[in-house]
This record gives structure tokens, sequence and C-alpha cells, in this order.
């Protein structure tokens, strides 16, 4: 099963992946998590991509598609993947399809998930993560069950990602409505294209996604 979760910033397409990627075995491939840990590792890869992030602008097709291909050639992805992130313009679906018919591989679902643009802007506002391992939570819709301490690895260190900042919201905002967007219909006229309510439940999208997966679901 290979999956693409589709919608703005913040539409909680990480939480859902993460989940997906417990409950079937299925890789998440969040590019996010890809353009960081070049960021981090301090090469002039990195130091390119950092500026062209920070500034909330788009990292480059090529980089984006290596880095997806070389992850998916690893034996863990053999079972399926969960693309977080990526295509966000349609050069880079059709890219990427290019790439999965190389390996004999295609996509069983692009999965929208539909949220109110408002909502949105305060669900990334009170978007913070566990410094050790990455746990994203929410100060209001999904706050460590112990206050001040992760649910998953107990630590009490927690991050506001840099790339939060309003300023680079709306540029990643104006990014989705202009570029994004309009890959909808391309995954629509292959018939893979399924909608489900990003402003329900964490709990309730979940199950929405689960029933695309278990039934094929129907596009609303």
């Amino acid at each position: 099963m290979n999956l693409i979760l589709l919608g703005p910033p913040g539409a909680g397409k990480g939480t859902q992946a993460k989940r997906l990627e417990e409950r079937h075995g299925l890789v998440q491939l969040a590019t996010g998590d890809m353009v960081r840990a070049a960021i981090a590792s301090g090469s002039e890869l990195g130091r390119r991509v950092k500026a062209i992030y920070d500034a909330g602008e788009l990292v480059s097709d090529d980089i984006i598609i290596a880095m997806i291909a070389a992850r998916i050639d690893q034996p863990e992805a053999k079972g399926g993947f969960i693309l977080d992130g990526f295509p966000r313009t349609v050069p880079q679906a059709e890219a990427l399809d290019r790439m999965l018919a190389e390996r004999g591989r295609k996509l069983d679902y692009a999965i929208l998930m539909e949220v109110d643009e408002a909502e949105l802007i305060e669900r990334i506002a009170g978007r913070f993560s566990c410094r050790q391992c990455g746990a994203v939570y929410h100060e209001r819709t999904h706050p460590p069950k112990a206050d001040g301490k992760c649910d998953q690895c107990g630590d009490s260190e927690f991050v506001h990602r840099p790339d939060d900042r309003a300023e680079v919201v709306a540029t990643r905002f104006a990014a989705y409505r202009n570029q994004t967007a309009p890959i909808l219909p391309y995954y629509r006229v292959r018939g893979i294209l399924r909608t489900v309510d990003g402003m329900a439940d964490i709990d309730d999208v979940t199950r929405q996604i689960e029933a695309i997966i278990d039934s094929g679901g129907r596009e609303r």
C-alpha cells in the first residue's frame, strides 16, 4: 500500500502518517523530516536547503525526488510507504509517478485532509514537538497526557519549529493555494483521490482514513 497524504501545512498529515505506519507497517516518508536531516548534517546541500526552507519556499524537485527514491529503495520500505508533504506541484506529481514506475510501483490513494484555513492557523501557532523523539503536540487539541512530559519517551524538553513562524506560515499557505491545490484534479482524474474531514477529532480522522484503506471509500 502506497499512499500520499495531502493538505495545507498543519492539517495533521504527520500525525496520521505515524498512525498508519504503526498500524500497517508502512514507512513514513515525511519530506520535512528529510529536509531537516539534511540541514542538521551541516553539508553544503544542507546549507542550501536551510536557506530555502527558512524562507518558506519549495526545495527543488530533483533534491526531493532523489531523497524519496533512496528511501523507498531501502528494504524496510518494500511493504509500502506514506508520503507526507510531497508532491506539492503537478510537475512533482508527474516526476514521482515516473520514478515509481521505474521501480515497478504505483500510488494506491492520494488522501486529501480538508481543513478550515483560520482554524489551521490556530493549529500551527500552538504546535510543538518533543526535542528527544520528535512526537508532535498541540497546546489546545493534543497536549501531552502528563504536563511537561512527552507521552512517547518521557522527555521534558519541547521545541517550536522555526518554520512555524507566522510569516513563514503565510508564505507556505500561499504556496499551497497557488501550487499544491492544482494537483487535486491530477489525482482525481487518475481515480485515486479521496477526501477526509481534517477538522474532525484526530481519532475520527484516523477512522476515515482506515475506511478508505479497508473499502476503497468514495470521493466526496
